[in-house]
């Protein structure tokens, strides 16, 4: 391989300040967003694209998270992807490792039928026993969504090589198992993992999969390297030869690789949103406001329950009212989001409560709540000090830590901020419990049962990343996600997910404060950009690059 070597002093040059963005449509939802054509792609050539972080478990089986999905994705591949609706694609979903799948009435089995003539990129043939595996000891017991999509799994029935089938012990919602397929189904080889410890095996990042790339170099602070599977199951992918994830930990560095051309596409709003317009006339770069529609990100407050203050609920509603979420909105995300108005999008229309409790900006009610809780300001102004842990994962989440930080002040509470790498942030968050307040940002995945419930439903092990590790409890809370995981009725379903929003906005366990999704940036080279809802985090095997 070539070494690829990067001007950093060029790529840390300023950017562009604060502009009055014109160019792009804001905030764009799976309704309105316009699906990009497939070309045929040309074969070959090596994609550089921009990374900012280097994930301490690359195996999307166990850490279900973008983070990983945007490199992991292209080696280990799950039952199904998520697609734009058509005729083709009738159920938003396009066959990968599963064929088709079929839920019983009964809501007590699922069937899925395997792709015939695939094999793991180190030669063994996939087989319905790698599903199985994977199922019953990856996705079940390790994985951080599926513990919760496949609590009632039961086991995985392989009559023959190329078919498997799910029981469960309790009456299980196919629309959930459907709805999930994308997310945390990547299927691992049982030939690797079986008898090991599953959590530190090496191949946790010298990935084996059977995914159009495979795994090829990981230098730390440098780069990952994917290398094109000659032996992929769709003989005309991919089209690539290779793909470099090179890390670029300051963001702001994105928009002059691109100019340069030493990358050529930058995911994730990598190129900050205040640079769009400047970017947008460059000649040679295409922006993309679609392709995230499926991943609905959702700038939270989370609060450590294990802390007296924020125990107490007049505490969080006090912290609820100190949060502008229209500022947030227009500063800080510089339109291209919305005000949250609870744990699921309003772009949602089968699950989404529009009658959730809100707490308005007003900060002499925040007062008064503190004032009501006992927490007087002493003579310097202050009530108590917090430890605030912004995630570290976008400019916009570091810039709302410093915004949070200011509004709590102005309420006497001193927020000391702890910045930390995302190894470091995740860890003291969802392994130590070593925060009072954190930003976070957890995914909608089209489901609330999917990765929503997991946010407030007590019991979690610790160490699993975006969900309950701040000691939250609520006892009605956890009987009506018991109750939608065994409802099979849609309609019923959504019924008592709208009733969990209801209550979780009054008990506050987090703070949502604006949904928002991304922009990708690209060379006009590039061929297939965001051609499905999940576009950053799918394989890419129809993604080309001109020369």
């Amino acid at each position: 391989m070539t070494r690829l070597t990067l001007n950093r002093r060029a790529l840390l040059a300023g950017t562009a300040g604060v502009v009055a963005l014109s160019v792009l449509p804001r905030f764009a939802f799976a309704q309105t967003a316009e699906k990009q054509a497939s070309v045929e792609p040309v074969r070959g050539g090596r994609l550089v694209v921009a990374a900012d972080s280097e994930p301490a478990n690359l195996n999307p089986a166990i850490v279900a998270s973008n983070g990983v999905f945007y490199v992991a994705s292209k080696v280990v591949e799950t039952l199904a992807e998520q697609a734009y609706v058509d005729a083709q694609h009738p159920d938003g979903l396009k066959p990968l490792l599963a064929t088709s799948w079929e839920g019983s009435a009964d809501g007590l089995s699922a069937t899925f039928k395997l792709r015939e003539g695939v094999t793991w990129h180190d030669g063994k043939p996939f087989t319905s026993a790698d599903v199985a595996f994977s199922a019953l000891e990856v996705w079940k017991k390790l994985q951080n969504l599926g513990r919760s999509v496949f609590k009632n799994l039961q086991n995985v029935e392989t009559p023959d090589e190329h078919t498997a089938v799910f029981r469960f012990s309790e009456p299980t919602p196919f629309q959930l198992i459907r709805n999930a397929l994308p997310v945390v189904t990547s299927v691992l080889p049982k030939h690797l993992y079986e008898d090991t410890d599953i959590a530190k095996n090496p191949a946790n990042e010298k990935l084996v999969g059977t995914g159009p790339f495979v795994y090829g170099d990981h230098k730390p602070g440098e780069y990952y390297l994917l290398k094109r599977n000659e032996n992929y199951w769709d003989k005309q992918a991919p089209a690539l030869d290779e793909i470099i994830y090179q890390v670029l930990p300051d963001r702001a560095s994105a928009g002059n690789a691109l100019e340069a051309d030493q990358i050529q596409l930058a995911a994730f709003s990598a190129v900050p949103l205040a640079d769009l317009e400047r970017i947008a006339k460059v000649p040679g770069l295409k922006v993309y406001a679609n392709g995230y529609e499926a991943l609905t990100y959702q700038l939270s407050v989370e609060l450590n329950h294990r802390r007296k203050e924020l125990a107490d609920l007049k505490v969080r509603q006090a912290i609820a009212h100190a949060i502008d979420k229209d500022f947030v909105v227009k500063t800080i995300f510089l339109g291209y989001a919305k005000p949250a108005t609870g744990p699921v999008p309003a772009f949602d229309t089968v699950f989404y409560a529009p009658d959730t409790q809100q707490y308005a900006f007003d900060i002499a009610k925040a007062e008064s709540l503190l004032d009501e809780a006992g927490y007087k300001k002493g003579a310097d102004g202050i009530r108590f000090k917090l430890k605030l842990l912004p995630a570290p994962f976008f400019n916009e989440t570091k810039q709302f830590g410093d915004y949070l930080r200011q509004a709590l002040v102005k309420i006497g509470i001193d927020a000391v901020i702890v910045a930390n790498d995302s190894p470091a942030h995740l860890k003291a968050v969802y392994t130590d419990h070593d925060f009072d307040i954190a930003v976070a940002t957890p995914v909608y995945r089209s489901d609330p049962a999917i990765s929503t419930t997991v946010l407030f439903q007590s019991g979690l092990p610790a160490g699993a990343p975006f969900t309950n590790q701040y000691g939250y409890k609520n006892e009605a809370v956890d009987a009506l996600i018991a109750k939608g995981a065994v409802t099979l009725d849609d309609g019923l379903r959504a019924g008592i997910y709208q009733d969990l929003q209801r209550l979780v906005a009054e008990d506050l366990p987090l703070i949502n404060v604006a949904d928002f999704a991304f922009i990708t940036v690209a060379s006009e080279r590039v061929q297939n950009v965001s051609d499905n809802p999940r576009w950053a985090v799918s394989g890419w095997a129809n993604t080309g690059l001109q020369e």
